[in-house]
């Protein structure tokens, strides 16, 4: 179980992540491969990316961290970028963020780690400069929480294969712990934050999670479906979203980050 003590991600997890063996990756590697994945893409701020969702015309889902510095500060929403359906420096669609809001729950410390609370409210929603119609990218809709057991699959950017996506299609919900936490057997690395967890509801693929953090046997992410819900209210009242300090950066393979997130350079 999940004490809601500090919980190490993946700036500690590195070298055991990279090590696994145990899982096999679908790579992406061509644009026929992509097709019904163009809503998942990679959120970019210039120095570094994490995995990303569209989850309506003009919203993308994501983790909390990633669009926090190395101290914890809020990055600057016009320094983000979508590029749904990425892959070897082209995008099926490419938009602009001009606002997101993040869970309610989440302030970054900036001490590197994120703990029960942070992990349950890493959630960030953020708006396009755009909408995205259909024709380009199909957004997936939300999951409900299944039986443990039930089997997963995580499609995400990494270390490795930052140029095309990749997908683990045979992992699994191993438990649920403090807070809401869903825990999964997947492997991740660097850039996997954000990656959406999918499961299949009625014949179709919907997000149970987003990656969060871990450890070398599991991965953990926030219950989504409050969470998003209440972001989606924010944006219709108009509630602010804090506004960055100077100096805001995101970091790039070989450098730690105080925040939790990691990206990996491009």
């Amino acid at each position: 179980m999940i004490r809601p003590a500090l919980l190490v991600l993946f700036a500690s997890l590195a070298a055991p992540l990279a090590a696994q063996t145990r899982t096999e990756l679908d790579v992406m590697g061509s644009r026929g491969a992509v097709l019904g994945w163009e809503a998942v893409g990679r959120l970019e701020t210039g120095r570094g990316f994490c995995t990303a969702t569209l989850i309506a015309r003009d919203f993308v889902l994501t983790a909390a961290h990633c669009v926090h510095d190395v101290a914890g500060r809020p990055v600057a929403a016009a320094n983000l970028r979508f590029r749904a359906g990425y892959q070897n420096g082209q995008a099926i669609a490419e938009r602009g963020i001009t606002e997101y809001r993040v869970g309610a729950g989440y302030t970054d410390t900036g001490d590197g780690q994120l703990d029960a609370t942070m992990i349950a409210n890493d959630v960030a929603l953020l708006r396009l400069d755009t909408e995205i119609f259909a024709a380009e990218a199909r957004p997936f809709t939300l999951a409900t929480t299944p039986p443990e057991g039930s089997a997963v699959s995580v499609v995400s950017y990494g270390r490795g294969r930052a140029e095309v996506l990749s997908r683990e299609a045979r992992c699994a919900l191993v438990g649920r712990f403090v807070e809401g936490i869903l825990g999964f057997d997947c492997s991740v690395t660097f850039g996997s934050s954000g990656a959406p967890v999918f499961i299949r509801e009625n014949g179709r693929l919907r997000i149970l999670s987003i990656i969060s953090g871990g450890n070398a046997d599991v991965a953990y992410g926030p219950g989504l479906t409050a969470q998003v819900s209440a972001l989606k209210a924010q944006f219709a009242d108009g509630a602010a979203r804090t506004e960055p300090g100077p100096g805001a950066r995101v970091i790039g393979i070989g450098e730690r980050s105080d925040s939790g997130a990691k990206f990996v350079r491009p």
